[in-house]
């Protein structure tokens, strides 16, 4: 499959052959994408909205008024949900929300998130990430040069600190290490711009999982 491969200034590009890119026919992937991406979700969530039920409003359990005489209606203690400061009915309560992904179905889904957006044309490849001068104004251009539009994932093996003091006032653009680019990551974000270095360490676990 052929990529754009941008100079490190963004100003010009060749298109170069990669032949290790997974490439896909059909379906095939995709429920293991949905699913995954699914679980990546689930995963996220802290699932510990809490609420009072009956039995946990602290409180007297006497009866308010008596039964009958006073005209109004049969209540048998404050802690009713139809009282201020009463029980939830129904209410939220802390559970677990993780789902478990196999480690098969995990890779199939990143190959597939990955040759996705290769055949959209939402990932360019930078010769390198560098911004000499630590300016913000410097890293913008090359995101103007390369035309990268939307929400921007940057991924590279190691990030110099340079360039993200440069580019971490960017709010469109964010960063990703090559080790722990994920389907979601893929998918979530317009453009993906990533270092010849990084594009290698990705093809590399590729690979690896395939065996």
């Amino acid at each position: 499959m052929k990529l754009k491969v941008y100079t490190k200034d963004g100003s010009s590009f060749t298109e170069q052959d990669f032949e290790n890119i997974p490439q896909f026919e059909g379906d095939k992937g995709l429920f293991a994408l949905k699913e995954t991406i699914v679980a990546y979700q689930a995963n996220a969530r802290q699932g510990n909205a809490s609420t009072l039920d009956y039995g946990h409003v602290s409180g007297t359990c006497r009866k308010p008024f008596k039964q009958k005489g006073g005209g109004r209606s049969r209540h048998g203690t404050m802690k009713s949900p139809i009282h201020r400061g009463g029980a939830v009915v129904f209410g939220p309560q802390p559970r677990d929300w993780s789902k478990k992904i196999n480690r098969k179905a995990k890779a199939l889904a990143f190959s597939r998130a990955l040759f996705d957006k290769c055949s959209e044309n939402g990932l360019c490849v930078i010769e390198e990430f560098a911004a000499p001068e630590k300016k913000t104004k410097a890293v913008a251009k090359v995101l103007s040069n390369i035309k990268a539009d939307g929400k921007v994932l940057l991924v590279d093996d190691v990030f110099g600190d340079d360039f993200i003091l440069a580019s971490r006032n960017i709010a469109r653009a964010n960063f990703c290490e090559s080790a722990t680019l994920n389907a979601l990551d893929l998918v979530q974000f317009d453009t993906v711009i990533v270092s010849r270095k990084g594009l290698d360490t990705v093809l590399a676990r590729i690979n690896k999982d395939e065996r």
